[in-house]
């Protein structure tokens, strides 16, 4: 085979990956096919978005405020676990998972312990204490803010949610790390008396080696649920975290054990050698992480982007075509008493992409011709804003070529003001024949 056929293969993967694969419809395809394709869009989608996201930015970003908040956010997260009691075992939880070697924790502790001691004598009363909670706010609504630009989210949590939201995780994780203990120390008490039975011990054994790979599988999979304010389900966001959570363990194991690599760090930057390996494991785990949700973001959106190349370039007539399909069908099944149509229940039975779908119907929305409700299970569906007697085909293309601005400096009351009489001229003409035509009678 010649330079010249393995080139015109490579393109032909290239074309078929980026666009061939997202005309590919579910329908058409088998079982096994489904999959394999799903999982190659899921992969290209998110391959796309962490360069379209320019996540490497914004893992800097959450590297700094973490940095800046990792002695704040111990400081107050230690303070509630004294409060009930535990400080000491969530201490050594902490200690055992931190990457690296336990001296460089134990400073940072000491800094810590700094921290909750000059509270004591008053100095953090006040506007100290108020700068000590918005440091550690910061840093949690700028990991939200990530989680909401990569899942398109336009607005984040109100004031009043973030407060709630975020005290009940700095009162949960400390809970979570104490059970997190308790179960360790279960297990290993257990592991005291079967150690003994030559067929159970090396299962037990497995498993109390896979317990940090399970909690921190826990932990990624609720973070990717809960941090960015929409609705992410189950079951994306456990793929992502079961790759995030490997991704982690295996780039602790590497960074723990990467004595050589320390040890050329220690002879350039002396005891100030923590300081920049701390940061690069700061850096990658949050690249990890926001793979992570770019994954789950992928798994859960990937039929937005079936025909993403067709629906940008689709021609102004198909584009109104479309409008007046699904005006079409919203309005009939309202006229007939029918639940209100959802964004996917169009999608599929009418085989339009799905992501072209949610364009039109909030323009249509945004026009004031459809209103989205919720239903029972907070699911948004959309019906006739207005009386169906009154969306005539004139009405709804009148809408929608007036929609947008037109506030511009070109002269169309005199220079050009034939050209702009032609321009409406010809929409009055356009519906000359079918002004009265309503929507519910097409």
């Amino acid at each position: 085979m010649q330079i010249k056929d393995i080139q015109k293969q490579i393109l032909k993967l290239w074309k078929f990956v980026t666009e061939d694969i997202w005309r590919l419809v579910p329908s058409e395809l088998s079982s096994l096919e489904r999959r394999g394709v799903n999982l190659l869009k899921i992969i290209s989608l998110a391959v796309r978005r962490y360069q379209a996201d320019n996540l490497q930015r914004s893992a800097s970003a959450l590297t700094y405020n973490t940095f800046l908040s990792i002695i704040p956010l111990l400081a107050v997260m230690l303070a509630i676990a004294k409060g009930f009691g535990f400080q000491n075992i969530i201490e050594s939880q902490l200690f055992e998972y931190f990457p690296g070697k336990k001296e460089i924790f134990g400073e940072v502790l000491t800094f810590v312990d700094s921290y909750m001691q000059h509270s004591k004598d008053g100095i953090f009363l006040g506007l100290g204490l108020l700068l000590l909670l918005y440091t550690v706010f910061n840093l949690i609504s700028s990991i939200e803010n990530a989680f909401n630009m990569i899942w398109q989210v336009p607005k984040g949590r109100t004031v009043g949610r973030r407060v709630t939201d975020y005290f009940s995780v700095f009162l949960l994780l400390p809970l979570f790390l104490l059970c997190s203990s308790g179960i360790s120390i279960f297990m290993a008490t257990a592991f005291e008396t079967i150690k003994a039975n030559e067929i159970l011990a090396p299962f037990y054994e497995t498993a109390i080696a896979f317990g940090p790979w399970i909690i921190t599988l826990i932990v990624f999979t609720a973070l990717y649920m809960f941090m960015p304010n929409t609705k992410v389900k189950f079951r994306y966001a456990l793929p992502a975290g079961i790759f995030a959570a490997i991704g982690f363990q295996l780039f602790q194991y590497i960074y723990i054990n990467g004595q050589i690599w320390v040890s050329k760090y220690n002879a350039i930057y002396g005891s100030f050698a923590f300081l920049p390996l701390l940061l690069l494991w700061m850096q990658l785990s949050w690249v990890i992480c926001l793979i992570g949700a770019e994954i789950a973001y992928a798994g859960q959106n990937v039929q937005n982007f079936e025909f993403e190349t067709d629906s940008k370039n689709i021609s102004k007539r198909y584009l109104d075509f479309l409008i007046l399909t699904i005006l079409t069908l919203i309005v009939k099944r309202f006229e007939t008493g029918g639940k209100a149509y959802m964004a996917d229940e169009i999608s599929l039975e009418n085989k339009i992409p799905i992501g072209l779908t949610k364009k039109i119907l909030y323009h249509l929305v945004d026009l004031g011709i459809i209103l989205e409700v919720k239903d029972e299970k907070d699911y948004p569906n959309f019906q006739p804003a207005i009386d169906i007697n009154q969306i005539t085909l004139e009405y709804l293309f009148t809408k929608t070529d007036r929609y947008g601005s037109e506030n511009f400096k070109i002269d169309n009351h005199k220079r050009f003001h034939s050209e702009w009489e032609v321009i409406l001229q010809s929409r009055i003409d356009m519906f000359a024949n079918n002004r009265n035509i309503l929507i519910k009678d097409l």
